[in-house]
């Protein structure tokens, strides 16, 4: 498998279960500052223009909570998800379309606002709307859907990587995680497992 990505992105996510499920892949590293997820060459892969990208023996997954599903489906040793419960499978697969429709949307508003307008009033506007939308998109985690220790309860899965990933973000939305406490707590101990800190390294976040 290649895997493309690019550092500080949702990519970390993918990346970190990559890690976690003990893959055996390559990987290609995007450059944003030169728009190297525009080139010709990587739109062949990923006609979207964004990452992450994970090129497989059958073809070219993209979107994150694909790329999650796929890899604990491909190692089911790793006890990544519930394979054998089709609610709660449906449960996590529900958790992780929130961030990728919902939550992800509301921080690409700070930095990604011509996405949606021109304007620079209106991409101010949405700005400034960013810290209100990530703390409520939070505080509904925090209250209905963080089971603790893990976002599924006692068995960490694909949900985890994807949502310290997204709550990395916090800070620069203007957002105190520590507002958050199961969240707060949740990072501490993402940050303490091996393929967390291997991943973050690599994309220059530790």
């Amino acid at each position: 498998m290649i895997f493309y990505y690019a550092p500080q992105t949702v990519s970390l996510a993918s990346h970190i279960v990559l890690e976690e499920v003990g893959a055996q892949y390559d990987t290609q590293l995007l450059n944003f500052a030169k728009t190297e997820q525009r080139s010709e060459d990587y739109l062949r892969t990923n006609p979207k223009g964004r990452v992450p990208a994970l090129v497989t023996e059958r073809g070219i997954l993209t979107e994150t909570p694909a790329i999650l599903a796929f890899l604990a489906q491909s190692f089911p040793a790793s006890n990544m998800a519930a394979l054998d419960d089709p609610f709660e499978f449906a449960k996590m697969q529900e958790f992780n379309a929130y961030l990728c429709a919902t939550v992800h949307v509301a921080h690409a508003h700070r930095v990604r606002g011509n996405r949606w307008v021109d304007d620079d009033a209106a991409i101010a506007a949405m700005q400034a709307k960013v810290p209100q939308t990530m703390r409520e998109c939070f505080q509904l985690i925090e209250d209905t859907m963080f089971t603790g220790p893990w976002v599924r309860g006692e068995n960490y899965s694909i949900c985890d990587p994807y949502l310290f990933t997204i709550s990395t973000w916090l800070k620069g939305d203007s957002v105190d995680v520590d507002d958050f406490p199961a969240i707060a707590e949740f990072q501490r101990k993402m940050r303490e497992r091996s393929a967390v800190q291997r991943v973050l390294r690599l994309h220059g976040l530790q």
